[in-house]
């Protein structure tokens, strides 16, 4: 029987997770990362994308970074 691969969450999911497990205030995420309170906002409710200077900045508040899959 074939095994399934368990799907890797995406890098959004993962950025959204973070800013939801924090449980910090956006303001304090926006006076640290540097990312807009309002973009913040408008990201975790999923009514806007980051670019990715703003995903790298929250990717390193988070301490959280990207790491190539073997095999690909």
């Amino acid at each position: 029987m074939a095994t399934k691969r368990k799907k890797s969450r995406t890098m959004t999911e993962t950025l959204r997770q973070a800013i939801a497990d924090s449980g910090l205030a956006f303001i304090e995420i926006e006076r640290q990362s540097g990312v807009l309170r309002q973009t913040l906002m408008k990201f975790a409710r999923n009514e806007q994308s980051l670019r990715l200077d703003m995903a790298d900045k929250l990717a390193e508040f988070f301490a959280l970074e990207l790491v190539e899959r073997k095999g690909k």
